[in-house]
């Protein structure tokens, strides 16, 4: 019971930051919401190592950390992009198709994954090609291709990013793994920032609100972390894989997002695909 409120808080977290995430890079440019944002998770960060302790980490896991962190801050900089110039509906279940990485990398070792798992891979190829399928040549129409090529290049980064952090987890605690991952985004982060120097947001309500997304980000990672010590993984990350039905009915909520019929499957065909690849 325990890790299934875990992981399920985890994905309501994570849905309502790539929520809160499109709409403020809709408003400020990707790099001062990721600097300010990956600050506040740093933060978090060490709030968590504070309060846990534990011995210190291995070699290991702080370069498997800081690695994924470099991998999770480009993708999530691809993600947000997406999010800002696309459909919030088509953009978040398309970069969740990403749960096919650690798939993949356990072919390549010589794992036979499951029928459920190609069903669903198999599906989600389905959703995304439908998802595609804006009508017309518009600057409207290109806008959502690009917006859906970001969401593909977020998908092969988060999946990656999530193969490496296990790496991470298995040579330390899941406090100082969130803190080499964080700490590796902030450090590439403030070097691009100090050469591009991009403009940050002066008032207090939007710096308040680009430190919370970080905190719900890095909150929704400790979460699901934590709900896998609690439970089966095959349950702990189903229910970690719905954060973006989360983010799709946050769009309809509050934007009204409207999208065609074959789109509707095509989203649905995602979701579904990345429960069952969660799933097998």
């Amino acid at each position: 019971m325990l890790a299934a409120v875990l992981a399920l808080s985890s994905s309501l977290l994570w849905g309502t930051a790539d929520f809160a995430g499109g709409l403020l890079t809709r408003r400020h440019a990707v790099l001062s919401v990721l600097l300010v944002s990956q600050a506040g998770a740093v933060a978090v960060a060490l709030v968590l190592l504070a309060v846990t302790g534990g011995p210190g980490p291995r070699a290991a896991g702080v370069a498997w950390g800081v690695g994924s962190g470099l991998l999770g801050v480009a993708a999530l900089a691809a993600f947000y992009r997406g999010l800002a110039i696309g459909t919030m509906s088509i953009v978040a279940p398309v970069s969740a198709t990403g749960a096919a990485v650690p798939v993949i990398v356990g072919v390549l070792r010589g794992e036979r994954p499951g029928a459920l798992q190609l069903a669903g891979i198999a599906l989600a190829l389905v959703g995304i090609v439908l998802a595609a399928r804006a009508p017309g040549d518009a600057p409207a129409g290109r806008a959502a291709r690009r917006s859906l090529a970001l969401a593909l290049v977020a998908a092969a980064g988060f999946g990656t990013f999530f193969v490496g952090v296990q790496r991470s987890t298995a040579h330390g605690s899941v406090a100082w793994t969130l803190l080499s991952v964080r700490g590796g985004e902030l450090v590439v982060l403030l070097a691009v920032a100090a050469a591009v120097r991009p403009a940050l947001p002066r008032a207090g309500r939007e710096l308040a609100a680009l430190v919370v997304l970080g905190a719900l980000d890095c909150g929704a990672n400790g979460l699901y972390a934590l709900a896998t010590t609690h439970g089966l993984l095959s349950v702990v990350s189903v229910l970690g894989s719905l954060y973006p039905a989360i983010t799709v009915l946050l769009a309809r909520a509050v934007l009204h997002e409207r999208v065609t019929r074959a789109q509707e499957l095509g989203v649905l065909a995602t979701l579904a695909g990345v429960v069952a690849i969660s799933a097998g």
